[in-house]
């Protein structure tokens, strides 16, 4: 496996995914970045289906998942990815605009690994894409051989 693995960006909001991307590249990550634009996109990279089905055989170093996306929500693929014994430990952080209790809660019973509201700074949401990308796709351990 190599040191550097892609992060996936789950997010249907073109401005939101660019300023994402934007942060994680001015983080100086030499991670890929993949942007999908909703839930089944996802999956579909995940699972290696549709135009996907040629990537290489590694799973990213950390999903960015948004909630509120079309065809298929946030809480939907963190439950299929936790339902998954080959997906199952991937780390997964909500980044999304909603402060609903139930949307936290939920997430944290699905097991997600961290829980981040978008700030409405966009100073403060460069500050804080940064340091999850800094975390989850270099200073973060796994299990060997596993994403």
């Amino acid at each position: 496996m190599s040191a550097i693995r892609t992060i996936l960006l789950a997010e249907d909001s073109p401005a939101d995914a660019e300023m994402a991307i934007d942060a994680l590249r001015e983080a100086n990550l030499a991670n890929p970045i993949v942007h999908v634009e909703d839930g089944v996109e996802a999956l579909d990279y995940l699972e290696r289906r549709g135009r996907y089905a040629d990537r290489p055989d590694e799973e990213p170093a950390v999903l960015l998942l948004d909630i509120k996306m079309p065809r298929m929500d946030g809480l939907e693929v963190l439950q299929r990815i936790r339902a998954s014994e080959k997906l199952r430990r991937l780390p997964v952080v909500i980044l999304s605009s909603s402060r609903e209790e139930s949307d936290l809660a939920r997430s944290w019973d699905l097991g997600v690994n961290a829980y981040v509201v978008k700030p409405v700074d966009v100073e403060q949401f460069f500050g804080a894409v940064k340091t999850l990308g800094k975390f989850w796709a270099v200073i973060n351990a796994t299990p060997n051989g596993e994403g």
